[in-house]
């Protein structure tokens, strides 16, 4: 069946597309919107023509298929300056969302007519690349300068009612689409085209100025990405130059941004995101269970955020304290969290109304016994999940998820004092639980298939991307953030200063150095953990200077205190005399001469400590593909999606480098923490890569 054809309507052609699920842009919508465009033009008694699609959206983008391969004529650009050389009207019937390339279809066409559910946008910088079919060329025209930068520097999708306002939509209707478009294509006869590319803008008001400030007000929000200065430069040709060289001037920026490699790390996340709900063993047959009402135990910070992500979605919540003060207390850090979403405009009041209606709050466990799912967030102590599972296996109906949002402790060993262990998993929340992304959904030994496979649904529909872990001590994440920050503070003993080792990640692209981190966090924690600990379980010499600092009142920016020092309500960190002088005492006492460090060592010993225990988790198999680590990296621990995550940077740097010089560091500092994974050995010397290890698992 083709993907592209035309119904005559009268003396206006409806040119459909129909290439399900998304009609993305493939070569045959290409082409069948090329054909259809010269016949069309040949046909006497088309005067008009509208290009619709079939199926739940407009046209959403390009074909990703394509994206490894590359496409084949014709291509978009030759296709869209087609479409705007018409010398009959042409209007696009907009639904669902026109995106990327369809969006730069519909900017081609003389007018745009679109439902009022509609949206539209140019995601493309979101891909490390920028909208190559014309888009940034045109959107300025049509929809003016401030709008396009905004939405081709944040990717956003904009509501059609908003895109109605700034020029880029001609007119919405609440129904019957297609015949309101045909209606707008008869009275556009007597008009003829309006070409969009033909729009002339006002470089008066936007001189060099005004995008030095632009360029300004986004600097921390595009901190070394490459696309965005990409996008900003074509906008200002679009301001200073005809179309034709402006989109020469973007066919070149666009061929810049293909070859470099952060375009190929962001691509890998697109995808790397879609594969982690493909699991073994799980699949459409998989029988999923309702989740009608969800039951959180713990109204502190941590379970008041993944309560709200319930009601964010219309699902009800019983909220457990064992006080009702501390009950009280929660519910009231919840509706504040509201508030000031209302206040921002995300949300009315009505809004705020209605997700708090659905919180029930309760200090009793037999509340508990109508939930289909419910999440422990106590304190991080094996003896009181316990008890709590106990106390939930003697109320929790039959079929009812149970699951522990621990960041390390052993979800086995608490599935074992319920009856159920079939029906008890980990579900890893980040803080705050309300805004990140990331859930490590942690599948115990005991955990049934059709468990596992309704928290993989949950998660997409609360909006997280739900990455599936094993059962070993602090799961992906949190296992690989040991090694990385014993590296960091190892730096610090052995030479470098704290702000010059946080300089370094955060020039790496991290969100946030490793010592911050660690101020925020809160030392004392690490501090109480490792009293519970065998000393030759961890690396004194990278944790006795911490002691020390909490032994002294330093326990971080909680008492304005830790590695750093901070004013009184900042959060901005200030070098540490006084930590200094401990740090020195310490290198002194454990005989290490200290040495400056570069910002690339630094950046090698914490970033090939990171790499090699990933691989040890995907060869043990706590992780299903190396980009599912990736995902955890970028989305819960500030790892720059620029670089892919640490396995596809791993890839990057070529695992025969990365092997070679890991055995080096074995060398120098000893084989106790620098012993090369064996699926990184085995890797390297076959000369492959973690992207070919994927190819061979799930997806």
């Amino acid at each position: 069946m083709a993907t592209v054809s035309i119904e005559n309507r009268g003396n206006i052609a409806l040119v459909l597309v129909d290439n399900p699920p998304v009609n993305a842009l493939s070569h045959s919508v290409r082409e069948g919107l090329s054909n259809a465009m010269k016949a069309c033009s040949n046909d006497d008694t088309i005067d008009a023509v509208v290009i619709a699609c079939q199926g739940r959206t407009f046209i959403a983008g390009a074909d990703i298929k394509e994206f490894a391969t590359g496409p084949k004529a014709p291509h978009l650009p030759e296709v869209v300056q087609e479409i705007e050389d018409m010398q009959k009207p042409v209007v696009a019937a907009i639904h669902g969302t026109a995106l990327g390339g369809g969006l730069e279809v519909a900017l081609s066409c003389h007018y745009r007519v679109a439902l009022e559910s509609a949206k539209i946008g140019l995601p493309e910088v979101k891909l490390g690349i920028l909208p190559g079919a014309g888009g940034t060329q045109r959107f300025p025209r049509i929809a003016g300068v401030e709008n396009a930068l905004d939405a081709i520097l944040s990717g956003r999708h904009v509501k059609a009612k908003q895109a109605l306002g700034w020029g880029a939509l001609d007119e919405l209707v609440a129904d019957d689409l297609v015949e309101a478009a045909i209606a707008f294509a008869k009275g556009a006869i007597s008009k003829g085209p309006r070409r969009t590319g033909a729009m002339e803008i006002d470089s008066s008001k936007y001189d060099q100025a005004f995008f030095d400030a632009f360029r300004k007000s986004i600097a921390r929000r595009t901190r070394g990405y490459f696309a965005p200065e990409k996008c900003i430069q074509c906008i200002e040709a679009a301001v200073r130059l005809p179309l034709k060289e402006g989109l020469a001037f973007e066919r070149a920026a666009i061929g810049e941004c293909f070859v470099h490699p952060q375009s190929r790390a962001l691509q890998h996340m697109f995808f790397a995101e879609r594969q982690v709900s493909r699991i073994p063993g799980i699949g459409k047959e998989t029988p999923r269970r309702e989740i009608k009402k969800v039951g959180i135990i713990g109204a502190g910070t941590m379970g008041g955020g993944i309560a709200m992500n319930f009601a964010n979605v219309g699902i009800p919540v019983t909220l457990l304290e064992i006080e009702q003060a501390a009950l009280d207390k929660g519910l009231a850090v919840v509706r504040k969290n509201y508030e000031r979403s209302a206040a921002k405009g995300k949300l009315s009041g009505d809004d705020v109304e209605k997700r708090m209606g659905l919180f029930n709050g309760t200090v009793s466990y037999d509340d508990l016994s109508d939930c289909d799912l419910i999440i422990e967030a106590v304190f991080e102590t094996m003896d009181i999940k316990k008890k709590v599972f106990t106390s939930l296996d003697a109320v929790a109906k039959d079929g009812a998820i149970l699951a522990s949002n621990t960041s390390y402790l052993n979800i086995d060993e608490i599935a074992a004092v319920t009856k159920r262990p079939t029906d008890v998993l980990g579900l890893h929340f980040f803080s705050p639980a309300n805004v990140m992304r990331l859930l490590e959904i942690v599948r115990a030994d005991a955990t049934a298939p059709d468990v596992l496979a309704t928290c993989v649904d949950m998660a997409k529909a609360i909006g997280k991307v739900g990455v599936v872990a094993g059962v070993c001590p602090g799961f992906i994440g949190n296992r690989m953030l040991s090694p990385y920050g014993r590296e960091a503070s190892l730096c610090v003993i052995e030479g470098a200063k704290p702000e010059e080792v946080d300089a370094a990640m955060y020039g790496f692209g991290m969100a946030m150095g490793p010592l911050t981190v660690s101020d925020m966090a809160g030392l004392d924690i690490g501090y109480l953990n490792r009293k519970g600990m065998d000393r030759a379980s961890y690396e004194t010499k990278a944790t006795d200077w911490y002691d020390r600092l909490v032994e002294s009142g330093r326990k971080g920016l909680k008492v304005g205190a830790g590695v750093y020092d901070y004013d009184e309500g900042s959060r901005t960190p200030k070098p540490s005399a006084e930590v200094m002088a401990i740090i020195e005492e310490e290198s002194a006492r454990l005989g290490v001469e200290r040495k400056p460090k570069t910002a690339d060592e630094i950046i090698e010993r914490c970033m090939l400590a990171l790499i090699n225990e990933g691989a040890k988790i995907l060869g043990e198999g706590m992780a299903y593909r190396a980009s599912d680590i990736d995902v955890v990296y970028v989305n819960g621990y500030g790892f720059p999606p620029y670089r892919g995550g640490p396995m596809h940077y791993a890839d990057s740097l070529g695992l025969k480098n990365v092997y070679e010089k890991i055995c080096s560091f074995a060398d120098e500092f000893g084989p106790r923490w620098w012993e090369p994974a064996p699926l990184l050995k085995e890797l390297a010397e076959a000369g492959q890569s973690f992207a070919d290890y994927d190819k061979k698992q799930v997806g």
